[in-house]
């Protein structure tokens, strides 16, 4: 674990720390790759997180949630200390059985569903997944299917 100082910046209305060269190339060491998303995690003010680091506008940054702290987006400027190492552990995969069922029953949906990008198909499992009420998962379901089918929104997505 990689243990580092940094101020909280704000690109956009995200807020982030840039990774010290030192640290990206011993994550990189680990991870065996310099491109692409790589997966990381640590501790934000001593606060445990998984995060992904990416790269944008030729920079390595790591976002800062409100998962990772409370109030991220009004604490700008603020020093945190970040610890921070390679993730090998795969992501986790939700699963939404009842979605599962409905995409068996649905072979046109599941088609769809197959053909859409991994984060797109996991913002919809994890919406599903997060639903408590059996008659709330129900509607939802109907509406999931009617999306992938092209027949409504869903999400706040038109088109799937």
């Amino acid at each position: 674990m990689h243990t580092f100082t940094a101020t909280l910046e704000l690109i956009g209305v995200n807020p982030f720390v840039s990774v010290p060269a030192e640290v990206l190339a011993a994550v990189f060491a680990r991870a065996g790759r310099s491109k692409g998303p790589i997966r990381v995690h640590g501790a934000v003010n001593g606060q445990p997180y998984q995060q992904t680091l990416v790269r944008y506008a030729g920079q390595w940054r790591l976002y800062i949630n409100l998962m990772m702290l409370s109030n991220s987006p009004k604490r700008i400027g603020e020093s945190l200390v970040i610890a921070l190492d390679y993730n090998p552990e795969p992501p986790l995969i939700l699963r939404c059985p009842a979605f599962e069922q409905a995409l068996v029953e649905t072979p046109a949906a599941k088609q769809v569903f197959a053909g859409l990008s991994p984060s797109r198909q996991h913002e919809l499992v994890r919406y599903l997944s997060r639903l408590k009420g059996e008659e709330t998962l129900a509607r939802n379901l109907d509406r999931a299917v009617g999306f992938l089918l092209g027949k409504n929104r869903f999400v706040g997505r038109d088109k799937p």
